[in-house]
């Protein structure tokens, strides 16, 4: 999605008449690399008149090499030739004046199309993000919430989504979706050396709906079979082929699990209302900031958060300094979904905890996921995404 920077009001209206709906708005330039940390999708920033010359220029030499594959469109109110040539030193990718609407639209555009060229097949820049859904307890619904998380990122099939499942003595992935692979994991043991996409192509199990399984192995003894190298090259190369892939992890730090956590760029962690989860959960996060893992980048799930517990959203937060991002109350459909092998976000779409992690999966990828009956990525805003009180993030109605 396009960024529009602008710290006038009037000019962000009118530069978000130029560009694709659903674009952003950001009124501090010093917030946008805040916003792009976690959003690789984002194809063009657009600098408006308002922003201070010098600072565009550095915001664009600063893209330059950290995100070739995002084009800068700097717009002037006027436009001469000693900005066109400081522009083109700082790497900007078009200089169009704010009266010329079509000339914004059409540099947006070729920023788009250039975008698409760089992450296309087998382009170099393209890049999946690893969510991985983690927590030191067993029995707190991970697997469900990573399957449900899955569909919810795949977006029915606007994204390409892998899930791998490394709770390698007992993962539930594929039976939660009524698979049953060939093909596993175990079957990539000892090509550490020679993990590329067609072997990785020959493991995976197709989901109906728009999204692939890598399995874990059927037979808990594979597990210590199972190199932290096998899981890195494995991860590593998946990321050129889906934009995202949620690994479901084992209920432990161990060596599996400590090489995912190490890969991933969001970290989901899932708890329930119950003071031995949250002390478990306590000590997981406390290792994680050790280890300097996801920093900035953790989301907190309750699954089963029910009100009648005892234990409050403030509570919680209280206990594990960290603030909730989602939660999922007790539902006897979630399970009768399950047992169905039809996974809740697509046996109800419209159910509670459905539209729980489609706003979870908006969090992760900075993009609205499309609501049941709307067309695939073609989703409104999600409230979460705007900060009302400062009006930092908006976005294009």
């Amino acid at each position: 999605m396009p960024v529009v920077v602008d710290p006038d009001n009037e000019t962000i209206e009118t530069l978000l008449t130029t560009v694709p709906a659903g674009a952003h708005a950001i009124d501090q330039p010093d917030r946008l690399q805040a916003w792009l940390a976690n959003r690789p999708e984002e194809y063009v920033v657009v600098l408006g008149p308002q922003v201070e010359l010098s600072a565009a220029l550095a915001l664009a030499d600063g893209m330059r090499l950290s995100r070739p594959s995002t084009s800068v469109v700097l717009v002037r109110d006027d436009v001469d030739a000693l900005v066109m040539r400081d522009a083109m030193h700082a790497g900007v990718r078009d200089v169009v004046q704010l009266k010329d609407t079509d000339a914004v639209r059409a540099a947006v555009d070729r920023a788009y199309q250039l975008y698409l060229a760089l992450r296309g097949p087998g382009g170099a820049m393209h890049q999946g993000r690893i969510v991985t859904v983690f927590s030191p307890k067993g029995g707190v619904g991970k697997t469900t919430v990573s399957v449900n998380l899955a569909l919810a990122l795949a977006d029915k099939g606007a994204r390409k989504v892998c899930i791998v499942d490394l709770d390698l003595a007992f993962g539930d992935v594929a039976i939660t979706l009524q698979l049953f692979p060939s093909h596993t994991l175990e079957h990539a043991i000892g090509s550490e050396d020679s993990v590329d996409a067609p072997l990785l192509e020959s493991l995976l199990t197709r989901h109906a709906d728009s999204v692939m399984v890598l399995a874990a192995p059927s037979h808990p003894d594979v597990r210590e079979r199972v190199s932290p190298m096998l899981v890195s090259r494995v991860l590593k190369a998946l990321r050129d082929s889906f934009d995202y892939i949620v690994v479901d992890t084992a209920p432990a730090f161990d060596e599996q699990t400590l090489t995912a956590l190490d890969e991933t760029d969001e970290c989901v962690v899932v708890a329930t209302l119950d003071v031995p989860t949250l002390k478990n959960v306590k000590v997981a996060l406390e290792t994680l900031e050790m280890l300097d893992i996801a920093r900035g980048h953790r989301h907190l799930l309750l699954n089963r958060a029910d009100d009648e517990v005892g234990l409050g959203a403030d509570r919680v937060q209280s206990i594990l300094g960290m603030e909730i991002s989602g939660r999922i109350g007790s539902s006897m459909e979630i399970a009768a979904a399950t047992n169905a092998g039809r996974p809740i976000m697509s046996e109800n779409p419209q159910h509670a905890s459905s539209e729980a992690l489609r706003e979870l999966a908006t969090q992760l990828t900075g993009e609205p996921v499309a609501p049941e009956g709307a067309e695939p990525g073609s989703a409104g805003l999600s409230a979460s995404q705007l900060d009302k009180k400062s009006g930092l993030f908006r976005r294009k109605k």
